[in-house]
């Protein structure tokens, strides 16, 4: 009976298919994730530039009418972590860099 057990390979080219298989379905998930990874950031950077890029400067000058009137108000935009003192964005997703893990 153990010599039966021993010559039978019925189930070998299968489960050596099916982890063959497995392995390369693995292998092409991880591939995957990374990209969706490198693609979600880049998609975060470009929302941070867009939103950094807002210009919150507003003003209007006083209304006068009759025997009434209000005065001007007026808010200047502060420079943002990425700009430069003029207030443009210093280039795309200065502060955020998406490089491969192997560094090229």
């Amino acid at each position: 009976m153990v010599r039966a057990l021993w010559n039978d390979e019925a189930g070998f080219v299968i489960s050596t298919e099916l982890l063959l298989v497995a392995t390369i379905l693995v292998l092409g998930v991880i591939v995957g994730l990374v990209s969706v990874r490198n693609n979600v950031v880049t998609e975060l950077a470009d929302l941070a530039g867009a939103i950094g890029a807002l210009d919150q400067t507003y003003g209007f000058s006083g209304i006068t009418a009759c025997n009434s009137g209000t005065a001007g108000s007026a808010f200047t935009d502060a420079t943002d972590q990425c700009e430069i003192a003029d207030g443009t964005n210093g280039g795309d997703d200065v502060a955020i860099t998406v490089s491969p893990a192997n560094g090229q």
